[in-house]
């Protein structure tokens, strides 16, 4: 895709829009997820404390705690589920501890103690003293309360400690999951963009191949089978078409009417028989000018865009015409021009090019004439080449101007190579004289582009 085109622009646009929003629905869906998992933990934390103060007995001023838990997993060392109580009688002194909790090391500073009646839910890392151990993470609930009795009162606080090794597993698990969702939705996405952009601009693309075709000659207008946006500017451009083509019609037309206006007198003139040899020359000369000009106004050049022309058939009308007209000669004739060769232009301009191009390499010739066309995906060429004596460098530019004549022969005005110019001029085309190395003779190369 080209950098300015529109469908880069879209697919662009989109994927800005795919790495924006994934990543927030991704960072949205974790935090969610942490959330509710924490939630739950805190929950769960929080029923163990009502259990095991379920079980707790304030007797004569004596706190008695359960040696075991109906949670399992307090009675098991090492289990990642602790509890641990705290007397606030006595700097915070611990009173008891679960069987789980055996091992567990742990100081009075590690936790909070909310206010009586209150519970804290909070985050703690614990270091092992060791720089190649990772700290132990937990999550801790703090629960106050106080055990009244006639004697005194008690208060504690119950800490309800449970490892964060489960949670983390949890979490990484979904975020793996996530992402490998996220990646899947990101390639469906895509492959739904392409679909997309492919559908949208598929009247874009139709358009383009309708202008290709028009501009290769093969259809006149665009059809009007088109989205409601895209309905004005091909109804525009349908009238564009049609009034440029009857524009350029109505042109030539009165050129041509113009060229047999003016013929008609000069030709009177030219054969009185009262007229003088310096006024029969200029009046050729004016002759000439005329016909030089005239067809280089009726040229059709970048107007005939929508033309175009076979060479072949083009050569060989003109082969075969002046094969006949040059019998006594007997030239050998070689054409030789790949399939699908074509001229972008007008048929009347590429008859005019060639018909005086090859005119002069029949006269030219010894005994043979060569007429070559090849084309790539950026030009035409077309090489006229004939085995006569040749063209001198020198003259190789003065030839290509009006009334200059390198040859001894005596038809014509001198103006047939200044019209070849400016037709080729008309199409952006170039035109190289050179000698042509298989006949020896002058070779005249075409080029002309085909974008």
């Amino acid at each position: 895709m080209k950098r300015n085109s529109l469908r880069l622009r879209l697919a662009v646009s989109a994927c800005l829009l795919l790495i924006v929003l994934l990543p927030a629905i991704g960072l949205t869906l974790n935090n969610v997820f942490k959330k509710h998992l924490v939630a739950a933990i805190e929950s769960e934390m929080s029923a163990h404390s009502y259990s095991i103060l379920a079980d707790t007995e304030f007797i004569d001023g004596d706190l008695l705690l359960p040696q075991q838990l109906m949670e399992s997993r307090f009675n098991v060392i090492d289990t990642g589920l602790y509890a641990v109580v705290n007397s606030q009688l006595a700097d915070e002194a611990e009173i008891w501890r679960s069987p789980s909790a055996l091992n567990l090391v742990l100081s009075n500073t590690d936790f909070n103690i909310p206010a009586m009646g209150q519970r804290s839910f909070y985050p703690i890392s614990v270091s092992n003293g060791d720089n190649n151990t990772v700290d132990s993470l937990y999550f801790v609930s703090s629960f106050s309360v106080s055990f009244s009795s006639q004697e005194r009162d008690f208060p504690v606080t119950l800490h309800v400690i449970s490892s964060q090794t489960q949670y983390l597993t949890s979490l990484g698990e979904f975020q793996r999951q996530l992402s490998t969702w996220l990646v899947i939705i990101a390639a469906a996405f895509i492959t739904m963009i392409i679909g997309w952009l492919s559908w949208t601009l598929k009247p874009l693309k139709h358009l383009t191949n309708e202008l290709k075709a028009i501009e290769q000659g093969e259809k006149e207008s665009v059809s009007d089978v088109y989205p409601d946006e895209l309905t004005p500017a091909v109804v525009q451009l349908n009238q564009l078409l049609q009034t440029e083509q009857q524009q350029r019609v109505r042109y030539r037309n009165a050129l041509s009417d113009l060229a047999h206006s003016l013929k008609t007198p000069l030709a009177t003139i030219n054969s009185s028989p009262s007229i003088t040899a310096d006024i029969a020359s200029e009046v050729t000369k004016i002759n000439g000018i005329v016909e030089h000009q005239l067809k280089r106004a009726q040229s059709a050049g970048q107007s005939s865009w929508r033309l175009s022309i076979d060479v072949a058939p083009c050569v060989e009308k003109l082969t075969n015409a002046f094969g006949k007209i040059y019998r006594e000669k007997d030239v050998e004739l070689s054409v030789s021009i790949i399939e699908k060769a074509s001229f972008r232009g007008d048929e009347a301009d590429l008859l005019e090019i060639l018909g005086n191009l090859i005119d002069n390499a029949f006269k030219a010739a010894a005994s043979k004439v060569s007429v070559a066309a090849s084309h790539d995906e950026d030009s035409l060429k077309i090489i006229i080449s004939d085995d006569g004596c040749g063209i001198d460098e020198d003259l190789r530019e003065q030839i290509m101007q009006r009334g200059t004549r390198a040859d001894t022969y005596e038809q014509g005005h001198g103006i047939g190579l200044a019209i070849v110019r400016d037709i080729v001029s008309s199409y952006q085309g170039s035109i190289d004289i050179g000698t042509d190395e298989t006949l020896g003779g002058s070779s005249f190369t075409l080029s002309f582009p085909l974008r």
